[in-house]
């Protein structure tokens, strides 16, 4: 086959050798400066105590993530605080004795966007086993999807569940413990 593709040497081939040859030198040194990295932001949150990894779908940058934009738990005397700051809660609009509750799009979005990410990673189903990453989320999807919701509405669902057990992990410095469910509900 090689004989027959003949000479493969192309117009600019030095400079374009030169191009991925740079390339590949960035990518082994960005490589080595992320893994550094990785390091020095797993020894941080093993200085603050947050055991957030114990949660399914939480890794270190994950949460590294929520723990740089939501800072100092202390500041939220409630989950439902950390709700409003993250842009969860739904704000309630209304005159008279008419009201309205609308979706929020005040919040930290950066901090709205990972929760939203990871509620997703909560319903999400194995490949291989078809088995759901976390029983109890999936269930409580599937109850509210039952329930006439919309699966955005679902998922805020879970956003506003989450919430509240990220908010007591960060605030007790707890490990999470996922729920058992009943065999008949686990299928």
């Amino acid at each position: 086959m090689i004989a027959a593709d003949g000479d493969t040497y192309r117009g600019f081939q030095d400079s374009r050798d030169s191009v991925v040859k740079s390339q590949v030198k960035t990518i082994g040194f960005l490589k080595k400066e992320i893994a550094s990295i990785e390091v020095e932001i797993e020894d941080l949150m093993k200085q603050l105590g947050f055991q957030l990894e114990s949660m399914t779908g939480i890794e270190l940058v994950t949460a590294a993530e929520l723990v740089a934009e939501i800072g100092d738990i202390h500041r939220f005397s409630s989950a439902d605080k950390l709700a409003r700051f993250a842009g969860i809660a739904p704000v309630t609009v209304g005159s008279g004795n008419k009201s309205r509750n609308y979706k929020s799009k005040q919040g930290n979005r950066e901090l709205h966007d990972i929760f939203k990410s990871f509620a997703i990673r909560q319903i999400a189903v194995t490949r291989t086993k078809k088995e759901p990453r976390n029983p109890h989320f999936h269930a409580y999807y599937e109850q509210r999807l039952a329930e006439g919701k919309t699966k955005q509405q679902a998922i805020v669902c879970i956003m506003r569940k989450l919430v509240n057990i990220i908010y007591a992990m960060m605030k007790n410095k707890s490990v999470y413990v996922m729920p058992t469910l009943p065999i008949q509900q686990a299928g």
